[in-house]
């Protein structure tokens, strides 16, 4: 029977700083009490996330790198105790039935963690026998994964020799070996490359069309906008936008961002252009710079340069963006995914 996801205000506070690379994804938490290790920071992972993925769906999270995404895949798979809130696979509340959840999900970590003892079939069979599937059963289900990751070929060998887009398959096939109703995929086409990519995308929508439901984090916009039905928005542990990918560009306003740099201050430039044609709205951006929205991108160039000409301003750098996922991130953060 297909299953959905479900959580309610999940919340999820460290007490030790998190890997240097995800800390400018995460928000300090004011001392309210004596922390339970002095010297160690409160830091809030995840801020009251409520979500609910319907049952056949692919949803994507898409966010920065320390947004909170992998914690969430991480408390919806029993690998992260949340400090509060709850959450569900299906009719099974995770953390109360752990083993019941366990057996209808399949997870693809962010990073392949392969057991480079095994060769590759190796690695599916065993796989296959924990969730107690028989010999011959596990054996074609095997051979029929090798087969769609391109991996056939080198299913006698051991892990140890593949390349990291080979390992990356294999991840998931494993995850795959046993049909689970609930697929997670934790940033599934990094490092991947462009051919490999594609071939990922068609496995998962198959996948998807036998009823699946496929969670999929992501910070690659094409990715998210290819393969998903819905989409929310991760920032700092809090969702700012949901929906599909079509909607959530339309609630742009005038969908095309005009960033501006400029050399120094320009209050009477920015004044100036909230006045121009076709401009829905025009914020302040690290006090030497602009986000100008607007219907239009690059006929506003002209009339911009011939502003900043009479008003005396120097203007560094001008950048236009498409509607796109991106520019609603920047609207709704004041920064790039990629930031």
């Amino acid at each position: 029977m297909p299953a959905g996801i479900r959580t309610l205000d999940l919340r999820k506070i460290y007490n030790s700083a998190p890997p240097a690379a995800a800390i400018g994804g995460f928000a300090m938490l004011p001392f309210r009490s004596k922390p339970k290790r002095a010297g160690r920071p409160n830091i809030i992972a995840l801020d009251g996330i409520t979500l609910e993925i319907r049952a056949g769906e692919i949803f994507g999270l898409l966010g920065p790198n320390g947004a909170g995404k992998s914690t969430t895949v991480g408390v919806l798979t029993t690998r992260v105790r949340p400090t509060s809130g709850r959450a569900w696979v299906g009719p099974h509340e995770v953390w109360k039935e752990p083993v019941a959840a366990k057996r209808l999900i399949g997870v693809v970590p962010q990073r392949p963690n392969l057991d480079f003892a095994l060769k590759a079939r190796e690695i599916l069979l065993f796989h296959g026998a924990y969730f107690g599937q028989g010999a011959r059963e596990r054996a074609e289900r095997a051979s029929k994964l090798l087969a769609l990751f391109k991996l056939e070929d080198r299913a006698g060998d051991f892990v140890r020799g593949f390349s990291g887009g080979m390992m990356q398959r294999l991840s998931i096939a494993r995850a795959m070996m046993h049909d689970p109703e609930v697929l997670f995929l934790d940033e599934p086409s990094a490092g991947l490359d462009p051919q490999t990519r594609l071939l990922l995308w068609d496995i998962v929508r198959d996948y998807n069309r036998g009823g699946k439901t496929v969670l999929l984090t992501t910070h690659n916009m094409e990715e998210a906008d290819a393969l998903c039905g819905r989409i929310a928005i991760i920032d700092h542990g809090r969702i700012i936008a949901i929906g599909t990918p079509e909607e959530l560009k339309q609630s742009i306003p005038g969908g095309h961002v005009v960033r501006l740099k400029f050399r120094a201050p320009a209050p009477v430039l920015m004044e100036k252009m909230k006045e121009f044609a076709g401009v829905r709205e025009v914020r302040p951006s690290d006090g030497l710079g602009a986000d100008l929205y607007a219907d239009r991108g690059g006929p506003l160039v002209a009339e911009i340069a011939a502003a900043a000409a009479a008003a005396g301003v120097d203007i560094s750098d001008i950048h236009i963006s498409e509607p796109s996922l991106e520019t609603l991130f920047l609207h709704h953060t004041g920064r790039s995914l990629r930031d």
